[in-house]
């Protein structure tokens, strides 16, 4: 966090001694410009990009590993600084030990939770290459594929596309990606980025080199945890006893870990405590459902499903006796009928967002009825989704 934005933190006292929670530096869905202790596959990445600075294009490659373990943090933050680099005078990346290439690349970072379709794909690849907005409507996904080729046809052009988030529920399978990065002019090498190991996924058949992301260790995951809280509030918001504490429970998922701290922070905050305690953080890590399901995923719903979810959890329990009656209940808030309602939750279950967990019956009487449970951290998503 910057030094402005920590003296306008401190400004918001009221003269009171509290805890001061700055909730985007807590938030699971927020990556920060320099990842803590990411050394070692930093250097990977780069070894994968190191034909970049020859003037070539590197190979295909895929990228891999757990939920939470840190490869969209510093995926994002590497594509980031590279574009802030090689923007600069539209220069060619260059060291001082190497001569200056004419070849300049130009760096793409893609969510597949936000492009689901060819034209979504493609948009997406062509609004960041160019400076203009390229618009949504009226436009034929041939159209984007012909702007794309004409963006890249100069002889020192070139893209690395970075795409986040595949073979997800909801997202791209591995197959279809191919498919689209065929579209894709020649001048353009693709970084793949997934959970499922170079065995189990098609893409690796179509890449010359694979990444592994490992989860945390725990002592990495602390740094991480006392560098956000201390973002967040100071020095003395989190103890290093406690951060250890979370750190153990996630078990190396730097995305529950968080979840858990904002919690936490949220429970301090509340309570109007100076500092996060004990309390604080076990009402924090029960916060967080496990499975459970990144937040990432939640967020690129489309905003009547999350408007359903957010609506979910202010119901009272006896009025989620059954999904026929959440249903009911939802539609009285929301611009949706009943029957609309009914069908969003059945399909956030089947996508694992929420649970169906089957409800006792006294009378023993018909099918019994349901109940939905979510899958994500609750704290968390009201919180943001309260700030959108």
């Amino acid at each position: 966090m910057d030094i402005e934005a920590r003296i306008k933190r401190r400004q918001r006292r009221d003269g009171e001694p509290r805890l001061l929670v700055d909730y985007d530096s807590l938030s699971p869905v927020a990556h920060i410009d320099d990842p803590v202790n990411c050394g070692p596959v930093l250097e990977r990445l780069l070894d994968y990009l190191d034909p970049v600075f020859d003037g070539h294009l590197p190979p295909n490659a895929y990228v891999y590993g757990p939920k939470g373990s840190g490869k969209s943090a510093v995926v994002t933050a590497l594509f980031d600084r590279l574009v802030r680099v090689s923007s600069v005078n539209n220069a060619a990346i260059h060291t001082t030990t190497r001569v200056q290439a004419t070849f300049a690349p130009r760096f793409v970072y893609v969510d597949a939770r936000e492009t689901t379709s060819a034209f979504a794909f493609y948009h997406a690849v062509l609004d960041a290459l160019v400076d203009e907005s390229v618009p949504k409507q009226g436009i034929k996904t041939e159209a984007l594929q012909s702007r794309l080729k004409a963006t890249l046809d100069g002889p020192k052009t070139g893209a690395i596309v970075a795409v986040d988030h595949l073979e997800e529920p909801g997202t791209l399978d591995g197959e279809t990606f191919v498919d689209l990065c065929a579209g894709l002019p020649s001048k353009v090498s693709w970084l793949a980025i997934g959970r499922s190991s170079p065995d189990e996924t098609v893409l690796t058949d179509y890449t010359a080199s694979e990444i592994q992301f490992e989860p945390y260790q725990s002592q990495v995951l602390i740094d991480v945890l006392m560098t956000r809280a201390s973002a967040a509030g100071s020095q003395r918001t989190l103890d290093h006893r406690l951060a250890r504490d979370i750190a153990e429970w996630a078990d190396g998922d730097a995305h529950d870990a968080l979840a858990a701290l904002f919690g936490a922070a949220d429970e301090a905050a509340r309570n109007r405590h100076q500092s996060i305690t004990a309390a604080d953080t076990a009402a924090g890590i029960a916060a967080v459902p496990r499975p459970c399901v990144s937040l990432g995923r939640v967020f690129a719903l489309p905003e009547n499903r999350q408007q359903v979810l957010h609506e979910l959890l202010a119901l009272r329990p006896d009025q989620q006796e059954s999904v026929q009656a959440t249903s009911q209940h939802i539609a009285k808030s929301v611009d949706l009928s009943a029957a609309t309602v009914k069908r969003i939750l059945y399909e956030l279950a089947e996508d694992g967002i929420t649970r169906r967990v089957t409800a006792e019956r006294v009378d023993r009487k018909g099918r019994p009825p349901s109940r939905l449970e979510p899958q994500f951290p609750t704290v968390v998503f009201e919180r943001l989704f309260a700030a959108r």
